[in-house]
């Protein structure tokens, strides 16, 4: 296994990003927000910029996290994101494949062939019927990944529809292409109410290419009552070390990403609180002690 960061978990200042991964011995570097601009709508001026910052720091490109479906299945009234886009612009069905192409060229350009992509806004119930559609939907997705070399990686994500292990991979099941594997990530599986490890993990096994971790806690308040709470790597109840010893007996030989996702109560920032960087250096900590057992 092979650790990486979504640089923007650290700072949307990229070269600052990848001289702090460089700090912790961070080889694998994925792409979403770069200088305050998401990855699709990268211009040609920034990729260029941020290839001559990996090249100094020797770092690989391992996916780029791009923003492709995670966008309303249907055109209704109400268009509204369900979750965060991450710099991305909000963007209808009919735009998508625009996207996507952009994203093949920006992942030819940094040298990579894995894309991270998802299966819209979570609005309606996870239906036999909604199976159906969502292979429909990747059919000429998968036929321009096939014709660029590229691999599709889904992403389960609790705001949207496949959010848990046994969701993405029922659908991979159902597609059944060689362009399309999962992206594991067992804090959106928790989120969603999911046991994500042992029960998801398993039920994605056979189709995990790429990894993104986060932990998280089960709180309960008044506004929102019992719902995830993420936290710093290892301070959670996701069972981090048990996966990471599962992916070790099971050859997983891919990249584990880092997507802090939280912040600390107190830090380096300018009002004491914790920062992005803050968070993100506290899990990098954990993960090189525990990926380098």
């Amino acid at each position: 296994m092979k650790l990486s960061v979504i640089t923007d978990e650290i700072s949307q200042d990229f070269e600052h990003s990848l001289n702090v991964m460089h700090e912790f011995g961070v080889k694998g570097a994925e792409l979403r927000g770069l200088w305050g601009t998401n990855i699709a709508d990268l211009t040609d001026e920034q990729a260029e910029r941020a290839k001559a910052a990996l090249r100094r720091y020797d770092m690989q490109v391992v996916a780029l996290a791009t923003p492709f479906y995670k966008c309303d299945l249907y055109e209704t009234a109400d268009n509204s994101a369900a979750g965060p886009l991450h710099l991305a612009k909000p963007r209808s069905m009919n735009d998508q494949m625009k996207v996507l192409h952009r994203c093949i060229e920006l992942a030819r350009f940094f040298e990579t062939d894995k894309l991270r992509v998802f299966t819209f806004w979570r609005k309606m119930a996870v239906t036999d019927a909604i199976y159906t559609t969502l292979r429909d939907t990747f059919v000429e997705p998968l036929k321009i990944a096939d014709e660029a070399g590229m691999t599709l990686l889904l992403e389960n994500e609790h705001a949207c529809l496949m959010g848990s292990g046994e969701e993405a991979s029922r659908l991979a099941a159902l597609i059944n292409s060689p362009y399309f594997r999962i992206c594991w990530d067992p804090g959106n599986a928790f989120a969603l109410g999911e046991n994500a490890f042992p029960d998801g993990y398993e039920a994605v096994k056979p189709w995990i290419s790429h990894v993104h971790v986060k932990d998280a806690v089960r709180v309960t308040t008044a506004q929102r009552g019992e719902h995830a709470q993420f936290c710093e790597m290892g301070t959670g109840q996701i069972g981090y070390e048990a996966q990471f010893a599962a992916l070790r007996n099971d050859n997983y030989t891919g990249w584990i990403s880092l997507e802090t996702h939280y912040s600390p109560a107190t830090g380096t920032g300018p009002d004491g609180k914790g920062t992005p960087e803050d968070a993100s250096r506290a899990c990098l900590k954990y993960l090189n002690r525990v990926l380098g057992q």
